[in-house]
């Protein structure tokens, strides 16, 4: 992989995770498979010769022929893939993924790894110290809202649950989901109580690596207007969730054009 094709700190801090945090010294520690790792573009050579962290950063995907696909579709996905090319659809754990949106749902990026990390402390296995996995659904679906009452979730509390039991039973099938249409995909996931599409498809892409998911919230709806009016997420082909990451990070972040969406800025799943 050429390390100029991975901009870390965009891929961690474009919204599409939480349980990363940058350290004082510029570098990330974060967890995801029950693994710990602090990385920096010092050290990312090394961590990607580890065979899960290569997978969970996608590094053996061609994204510079991604984006110079992209490109030749429209003047403005042109623009926004240049402006951030860097940027990697991460493989998320699918349960985290999808428990991590459902509490994203009309919360910003702060309150939400605030109720993700005190929702790991509570119930998730120890790694090391002040370090906790996500917590199973097994786990969860075990509980009720009262317990969950300290994680200070509100609403999200009766969500959490509902996911948590209908994966468990699989009344839900994540793995299924992987391979069925996306349409009947989203439309397993939307079952669970307080799914709505945009949840489902932040799960589908960024938990269940579903590159042809599109998610769509006010940020991104507004875009579809103003930078692509009369097209929609089909036009994107099978890698629109790469063009959505791209959309999504350079309508937020690059200064006046970022302006033309408005509005304060929320978690994809927000609002």
């Amino acid at each position: 992989m050429d390390l100029r094709e991975f901009d870390l700190h965009a891929t961690l801090e474009c919204g599409q995770c939480f349980r990363w945090d940058r350290q004082p010294d510029g570098s990330f520690q974060g967890v995801a498979g029950g693994r710990v790792l602090r990385v920096s573009n010092d050290n990312l050579e090394t961590a990607l010769q580890d065979p899960f962290w290569r997978t969970y950063f996608d590094a053996a995907r061609d994204y510079a022929d991604i984006r110079q696909e992209l490109s030749s579709l429209d003047a403005a996905l042109a623009r926004a893939a240049a402006y951030a090319p860097g940027i990697r659809i991460l493989n998320q754990d699918p349960w985290e993924a999808l428990c991590s949106f459902i509490i994203s749902q009309n919360n910003n990026i702060p309150r939400i790894k605030g109720i993700i990390s005190r929702l790991c402390a509570s119930f998730g296995d120890p790694l090391e110290e002040g370090v906790f996995d996500f917590p199973t659904p097994e786990r969860l679906a075990a509980l009720d809202e009262e317990a969950l009452a300290p994680l200070r979730c509100g609403f999200r509390a009766r969500y959490i649950l509902d996911a948590a039991r209908k994966i468990a039973s699989g009344a839900v099938d994540l793995e299924q989901a992987r391979r069925i249409p996306v349409d009947e995909a989203r439309a397993s996931l939307m079952t669970i109580v307080g799914v709505g599409p945009k949840v489902a498809d932040c799960a589908l892409l960024y938990g269940l690596h579903r590159l042809d998911a599109f998610p769509m919230d006010v940020w991104m709806k507004r875009a579809m207007k103003e930078l692509f009016p009369g097209k929609t997420p089909a036009d994107f082909g099978p890698n629109a969730g790469i063009a959505q990451q791209y959309i999504f990070h350079f309508v937020r972040t690059s200064g006046p054009a970022a302006g033309k969406a408005g509005g304060p800025a929320v978690s994809k799943a927000g609002a």
